[in-house]
């Protein structure tokens, strides 16, 4: 089988000449072991037919088998010649020609040194739009940072205005005098936390004593 890829061939017909030729191969290939294995069959219908024979069903299938081999062995110098004629005369597009897809490559040609430069330019574009897609990540990642930053600052401004509220139906209407405020009754309901938990202790102990 042919090592060269014909890439060019392969965009014209849509498939490898190579693949084409390898699915006949293997037909052809297929074909031949089921006709062997019919004839077989027949030799072997025929021989239960004749009286006295004494030649084995295990002898009929070695001798399938070489005769088998010997056809492959052939079939495989008949193939590779058609093999070659089918590369260089059937599916092989000549160099002289040039496909439909490609003629903007005629109408516009462009040296090495152009082409190069254009793939150069195509890699530092990729690269570029890499970057920016990257930062444009980063940014979608630090707005959602900001709404969530946003939302607890919402919810703060909400507890002021609540306090503030609060302090003004208690008759404290100034804010620095509404935290002095909750400061004094932070302590008074701490005073009274300990004095109910000193309490609670004490009962306990009475109870055990009872």
């Amino acid at each position: 089988m042919s090592v060269n890829p014909m890439a060019y061939e392969a965009q014209f017909f849509g498939f490898t000449p190579q693949t084409c030729l390898l699915r006949i191969y293997i037909a052809f290939q297929d074909y031949l072991f089921e006709v062997m294995l019919v004839v077989e069959s027949v030799i072997l219908k025929k021989l239960d037919r004749v009286p006295g024979c004494k030649i084995s069903p295990s002898q009929i299938r070695k001798s399938t088998e070489k005769f088998l081999l010997f056809m492959k062995e052939h079939f495989d110098k008949l193939f590779g010649k058609m093999e070659e004629v089918l590369l260089q005369l059937v599916l092989n597009i000549p160099e002289n020609v040039l496909l439909p897809e490609d003629k903007a490559h005629e109408q516009h040609p462009c040296s090495k040194e152009q082409f190069q430069a254009l793939q150069d330019e195509t890699r530092r574009l990729q690269e570029q739009y890499r970057a920016e897609a990257g930062a444009g990540q980063a940014l979608r990642a630090e707005l959602e940072e900001q709404k969530v930053v946003q939302a607890q600052l919402e919810k703060i401004l909400q507890w002021f205005d609540g306090l503030e509220n609060t302090c003004r139906e208690h008759g404290t209407g100034n804010f620095q005098e509404s935290l002095v405020f909750l400061t004094q009754n932070s302590k008074k309901l701490q005073e009274v936390l300990k004095d109910v938990e000193e309490k609670s202790k004490n009962l306990k102990k009475h109870n055990q004593l009872l």
